[in-house]
């Protein structure tokens, strides 16, 4: 008996190798497309909002609009509102990706795929930056038509929106597998990633509010991702550019580990 069992005793190997790059790979496209299938309302949507936002406050202050750092608050503005729509959808799109699968039960597609854990939070994890990138890329092109912005540093660009992006989507899926219900997805939604995003810096400078709140508001990691997409167009920023760098990047490792273990460990998902 001790012969058979020690004969047919399962090896802890993998098939594919270190990474299964063909799977990560499928996975990510897969994500891609399905945000792709609904472009108008994963793409255009944001886009929308934004230009709705820059035309309602352009309307309301007129010609009552100072200088914000010295720009004009409507160039000052629209990096801000590009980059609050980049960080949203990120973490609408990662945290709806795992909410509806739980919901509609096919996320069993995933859990019996021949992925690790770390391979499918990357994957739906870069799926979200790239939605935002889309997004950002979008944004841009219309706003250049409508507002004095010029890209002045591709680098810090393309670094914050990444950053940014992957945060929000590490986060979308802790929130997504903490969600049980539509209800659940909204409280996360109104109650946390709206207001820190609202209360950023989008669209004041920090040096505007009381001593106490800028204190809160250096805390604020949404703060330091607008700050720096800001920072790519003015090359003026009101915080730390290398601070928030070095902020984000551990936010982003922390917040991967977290839903590379809470996935691990089929929180939510298996009974």
């Amino acid at each position: 008996m001790v012969e058979i069992t020690k004969k047919y005793k399962l090896k802890n190997t993998t098939r594919f190798g270190l990474i299964n790059w063909i799977g990560l790979w499928t996975l990510y496209k897969r994500e891609v497309l399905r945000f792709l299938n609904v472009w108008v309302q994963t793409l255009l949507s944001p886009i929308v909002s934004s230009l709705l936002f820059l035309l309602v406050l352009s309307l309301a202050l007129g010609n009552n609009r100072g200088d914000v750092l010295g720009f004009p608050f409507i160039t000052f503005l629209a990096p801000g509102l590009i980059a609050m729509q980049v960080i949203q959808q990120a973490f609408s799109h990662s945290s709806s990706s795992f909410m509806i699968g739980k919901i509609q039960g096919n996320i069993v597609d995933i859990l019996y795929a021949p992925l690790s854990a770390g391979e499918v939070t990357t994957a739906v994890a870069l799926a979200s930056t790239t939605r935002s990138f889309m997004i950002g890329i979008v944004s841009i092109c219309v706003f250049y038509f409508l507002v004095d912005i010029e890209i002045k540093n591709y680098y810090s660009l393309i670094f914050f929106t990444f950053i940014s992006s992957f945060v929000l989507g590490c986060v979308g899926i802790i929130a997504g597998l903490w969600a049980e219900k539509f209800d659940h997805m909204a409280s996360v939604t109104n109650f946390i990633i709206i207001p820190l995003s609202f209360l950023s810096g989008t669209f004041y400078t920090i040096d505007n509010l009381p001593g106490f709140l800028q204190t809160i508001s250096k805390y604020n990691p949404f703060f330091y991702m607008i700050d720096g997409f800001r920072y790519s167009f003015l090359e003026q920023s009101d915080g730390s550019i290398f601070f928030g760098s070095i902020y984000l990047i551990v936010l982003a490792i922390l917040m991967w580990f977290t839903s590379y273990l809470l996935y691990k460990k089929g929180y939510k998902i298996k009974s």
